[in-house]
This record gives C-alpha cells, sequence and structure tokens, in this order.
C-alpha cells in the first residue's frame, strides 16, 4: 500500500506559479513510477504529467508542456509539481498517482491515488 498526501495548492492569478508536493508513505517510493492527474468540474480526470521511479524520463500534456515541470525527490518521498504561466483553464483538482510498471498517461493504470489539491487560476 502507498500513501500520498498532496499539497501547494491555492488560488492564484492567471500567470503566476504554484508548487504542489505529493508526500508518500508505505511501500518505497524510489521504485514507484508516478504521475499528476487533474479534474475539472463537470469534466473527466486527465492526465498532466508522469515521472519515472529514476526520475529519467518524464512526459507532459500538450496543454502544459513548457509551463508544468514533474520532478521527484526519492531520498524525502516526494514528487513535484512546478506549475509556471498558469491559466484559467489549469483550474482544477489535482492528484498524484503512483504505480509499479511504469510510466503511463492513463488514470486506469494507476493503483494509487492522493486525495487531490485545489488549484484555482483567475483570469
Amino acid at each position: 500500500q502507498v500513501q500520498m498526501v498532496e499539497s501547494g495548492g491555492g488560488l492564484v492569478q492567471a500567470g503566476g506559479s504554484l508548487r504542489l508536493s505529493c508526500a508518500a508513505s508505505g511501500r518505497t517510493f524510489s521504485v514507484l513510477d508516478m504521475g499528476w492527474f487533474r479534474q475539472a468540474p463537470g469534466k473527466e480526470r486527465e492526465f498532466v504529467a508522469t515521472i519515472g521511479w529514476a526520475g529519467r524520463i518524464t512526459k507532459y500534456a500538450d496543454s502544459v508542456k513548457g509551463r508544468f515541470t514533474i520532478s521527484r525527490d526519492n531520498a524525502k518521498n516526494t514528487l513535484y509539481l512546478q506549475m509556471n504561466s498558469l491559466k484559467p483553464e489549469d483550474t482544477a483538482v489535482y492528484y498524484c498517482a503512483a504505480r509499479a510498471e511504469g510510466t503511463s498517461l492513463f488514470v486506469s493504470d494507476y493503483d494509487y491515488w492522493g486525495q487531490g489539491t485545489q488549484v484555482t487560476v483567475s483570469s
């Protein structure tokens, strides 16, 4: 089992920045492949970014490429999402997720989820 807790969400103006964190416990964090997803009201949960267990492989949704950066600190059991140049359409609940079988863009491939943190971007 893996327990994950997201933090760092909040209200920010368009063009601003936020850094999300996801603190993991339980199963060894350093062997897990991690992802960030988001869900806006009335919409399905969607892929944002993923990172391999060693941090060498990263993938991003086209909508955030060049603005968001996913990273991890295995010594601290923590996953990060640096979000710059935020837009109102980035408003959503952001979730971190974990799996142990490679990076993936698909919600259904992840075994463990955090409770989410709200990000609201005002125009």
